[in-house]
This record gives C-alpha cells, sequence and structure tokens, in this order.
C-alpha cells in the first residue's frame, strides 16, 4: 500500500509555529509522525512513499489552487491511501487537513482521511459527514500512538475496500 502523508510546516519541521508561509515542499523520506508509525505501518503493509507539506497560512492564502496542486501530486505518485495528519490542535492546519483529504477522495483514484484533536470543533462539523477524522489528542496530550495505530487501522481497511464502520465509530468523530 503506497501512502502519501500531508502535513502543515511544524509536522513537516519546515518551519515553527509561527512560520505559516512556508511554501508547498514533498520529501521523498520518512518524516515527521510517519517516522513514529513505522512500526504500524509494517503491520499493514504500508510504506509512506511522500510527505507533502505546505505552511497553514500559504493555504490558508490560497485553498483552491493549494489543494489542487496536493490532489495533482498524489495523482502523480499513485498513491493509494492519503493521511492529512495529525493536525492535533492545530486549527489552521485542521481546516487544511479535512479540505484536501475531501478533495482528493472526490477527485483522485486514492482514499484520503484527516486526523485531528477536538479543538478544531468548526473543522470537524463541517466534513465529519463528509471524510472519516480520525480522533487524536492536542499537542502534548496523551494517545498520540494510539491515532497513530488508528490512523493505520483506518488507512488498511480503506485501500482493501473493507467495511470501515466498526473502525470509524471506534476512532472517528
Amino acid at each position: 500500500m503506497r501512502i502519501i502523508m500531508i502535513y502543515d510546516q511544524i509536522q513537516s519541521g519546515a518551519g515553527i509555529k509561527d512560520d505559516h508561509n512556508v511554501p508547498l515542499g514533498a520529501k521523498k523520506e520518512v518524516i515527521g509522525p510517519a517516522v513514529m508509525m513505522e512500526q504500524s505501518l509494517k503491520k499493514i503493509g504500508g510504506k509512506v512513499i511522500a510527505c507533502l507539506y505546505c505552511g497553514d497560512g500559504t493555504y490558508a492564502a490560497n485553498p483552491d489552487e493549494v489543494s489542487r496542486k496536493l490532489c495533482a501530486m498524489v495523482n502523480k505518485l499513485k498513491a493509494d491511501v492519503v493521511m492529512c495528519g495529525p493536525c492535533l490542535n492545530y486549527l489552521g492546519y485542521g481546516k487544511m487537513a479535512a479540505r484536501v483529504a475531501n478533495d482528493i477522495n472526490n477527485t483522485t483514484d486514492a482514499k484520503a482521511f484527516a486526523a485531528m484533536s477536538v479543538e478544531n470543533e468548526e473543522t470537524i462539523a463541517e466534513y465529519k459527514d463528509k471524510v472519516h477524522i480520525i480522533k487524536t489528542p492536542k499537542k502534548g496530550g496523551f494517545g498520540l500512538n494510539e491515532s497513530l495505530d488508528a490512523m493505520c487501522e483506518l488507512a488498511k481497511a480503506m485501500h482493501e475496500g473493507d467495511d470501515c464502520s466498526e473502525i470509524v465509530s471506534k476512532y472517528c468523530f
């Protein structure tokens, strides 16, 4: 299973909380939270083929273009599954992740979902019926490893076309 991760500037390591205008970028190596997921990814036969990232301010300035470009990269790289997150309690990243996951599901052959904490309540309310959103803790909270495992479990089920209802009811908003 070919997986792409989509991050903001913080999760990608390309910038800090105040570096909102980091341009779109890509890394072929595993970076960010995907490093912590390596054991879970092995269990599901998943391999991160790329990590795409963008500052949340860059996204907010032109969400249509950023989403279009990310979807084009997903198509070009022939991803099976795209994980947008974990966004934790970063609100700008949460908005980007949910919208991009929805657009990927509607315009590419890949399956996508987002992952964020409850603090992203507006985004969750807007997108929970359009795209799966895995529950995560906020930054520094407990339970991140369980959320990362749940992301892998959902990725496998979506890729294989399995019924995701049990996973969704257990781990998603």
